[in-house]
């Protein structure tokens, strides 16, 4: 047996939660694949096979198994936070398309089109958009998009 850097050590409840999750119930198959790996690499059970030997079997990598074991480790032995998504540490980007920009990107979609110009495309929009300034700039795709949505067309 190969020493282990970080052993997964589990207790008997533990144990027979990960052993009902993985036969019973409706769980992503990663969830259950991890609690796999976790009953796996269980040393309170005894002896430990080669980490080569459970990936094998298992049908993973070596790499999952050093991940899953490390991700044992930084939650403290939690097996319901190893085995389920990690939460993202930032928030996602927010929209820099409010209302209010909607609103005045139609207004100016539905006015006049400049002179010496027929009609409004989408990049005589993000022209005028740029030169606006109460109004982030906006790529010409995301014009349309918004135009489509609010059922605006150019014509």
């Amino acid at each position: 047996m190969s020493e282990m850097k970080r052993p997964v050590t589990l207790t008997a409840r533990d144990r027979e939660e990960l052993l009902r999750l993985t036969v019973t119930g409706v769980r992503p198959a990663s969830a259950i694949r991890r609690a796999r790996v976790l009953l796996a690499l269980d040393t309170s059970a005894g002896e430990v096979d080669a980490k080569e030997l459970i990936a094998a079997r298992l049908g993973v990598s070596g790499e999952m198994l050093r991940l899953v074991a490390k991700r044992f480790a930084e939650t403290g032995g939690d097996i319901h936070a190893t085995i389920s998504r990690k939460k993202r540490d930032l928030p996602p980007v927010p929209s820099p398309v409010t209302g209010e920009v909607e609103a005045r990107l139609i207004a100016m979609a539905c006015s006049q089109p400049p002179a010496g110009h027929a009609r409004w495309s989408l990049r005589l929009l993000e022209k005028h958009v740029e030169l606006t300034e109460d109004i982030p700039n906006l790529d010409h795709s995301t014009i349309g998009r918004i135009l489509k949505k609010r059922n605006c067309a150019l014509i």
